[in-house]
């Protein structure tokens, strides 16, 4: 398995700055340990028959003696809450479940911190620089002013940024120490992948082809119309007669490129022309040239010059893309069953308070 430096992974998992946290929501990375929150939110005083008046110190749960509040609960939540809101159908019981969601989400984030500072995983300065400068690189942010500024026009300052940066790689060793490095992916495994989706190695097939056009428009006047037509008639009959057809479109092509490289539309797949013309160029035989081919701005004349058939990509081209794929999706799975046995190996208590139950 080819060696997978942090700095490549922080790269891909970091908060992109032009725009992955607009409207105060949660910096959500790739890596499903690696989830971080972009701003706080103010505290919501949940409703209901038995109020808790002291919101910020209310408990929530207790993790292994520490504590989750009620306000921190409140605060994960309301992005979510905010967004149901908009739909006017949001009712208690969704408010409930909401809340119990992110409270379940801040025992796991804090079961991590737990396991972070028990394995006495530390963040050098250099490695939060060198995730700055990945982040600047991927978004094209010319200097650490622009960089300030990006976080600025979302409520963020660096500093919090470096903070939200420090978890995230904190969390990123911890998934390395405690899951990827259990996860090995084998050339069999590899090979069958392949196998199952072949598919998605092959290439489509190409096409090269020419057109002569002829120029009308939407606002053309129907005698300007008929002329144009009775011209691209006459050269269609040239075309059909073995003419060549790259002098032709030189000569009588209102396409200023045409007139240039003889009407050469170059190789292009199934997807990539104009719908009326791709149906004309997938039912013609190479050399074959077509009938006159209407379209709102005038009259076409195509030939096919050459039909490629789609190849399939060899196994070694994609080896190391079907190992990432399939090394993410075990990574994923391993995790998601480290953070269950984490979770059930802790002391957590969950208080029944107002917006939970």
């Amino acid at each position: 398995m080819k060696q997978r430096t942090l700095a490549a992974v922080t790269a891909s998992l970091v908060l992109l700055v032009a725009g992955g946290c607009a409207g105060n929501k949660a910096a959500v990375t790739k890596d499903p340990a690696a989830t971080t929150q972009v701003a706080e939110q103010p505290p919501i005083t949940p409703t209901g028959p038995k109020e808790t008046k002291n919101v910020t110190n209310a408990i929530a749960a207790v993790v292994n003696d520490e504590i989750i509040t009620l306000h921190d609960v409140n605060r994960e939540a309301q992005p979510t809450i905010s967004e149901a809101e908009k739909t006017g159908t949001l009712n208690d019981v969704d408010r409930s479940r909401i809340r119990r969601t992110a409270l379940d989400r801040l025992i796991e984030k804090k079961l991590t911190e737990q396991k972070v500072r028990e394995l006495n995983i530390h963040v050098s300065e250099e490695e939060i620089r060198q995730a700055i400068d990945d982040v600047r690189k991927q978004n094209n942010i010319p200097s650490q002013e622009a960089l300030e500024t990006a976080l600025a026009a979302q409520g963020l300052s660096l500093d919090q940024y470096r903070s939200q940066l420090r978890e995230q790689i904190e969390k990123l060793k911890l998934v390395s120490m405690e899951v990827r490095s259990k996860v090995q992916v084998g050339e069999t495994e590899m090979r069958n992948y392949y196998a199952a989706n072949i598919a998605n190695y092959t290439e489509d097939e190409s096409y090269r082809a020419r057109h002569i056009f002829f120029k009308t428009g939407e606002k053309a006047a129907p005698e300007e119309i008929k002329r144009s037509q009775a011209t691209a008639l006459a050269v269609l009959a040239e075309a059909k007669s073995g003419k060549d057809f790259a002098e032709l479109a030189k000569k009588f092509s209102e396409d200023p490129a045409a007139r240039k490289d003889g009407g050469d539309l170059g190789s292009f797949k199934k997807g990539d022309m104009q719908p009326d013309l791709e149906k004309t160029i997938l039912s013609l035989k190479p050399g074959e040239v077509s009938d006159l081919v209407t379209t709102p701005i005038g009259f076409h004349i195509i030939k096919l010059e050459a039909r490629v058939a789609g190849t399939t990509k060899p196994f070694e081209s994609v080896k190391a893309e079907i190992e990432e794929v399939l090394y993410r999706k075990k990574s994923e799975e391993r995790f998601s069953q480290w953070a269950k046995e984490l979770r059930d190996k802790a002391s957590i208590e969950i208080r029944e308070l107002d917006g939970l139950q």
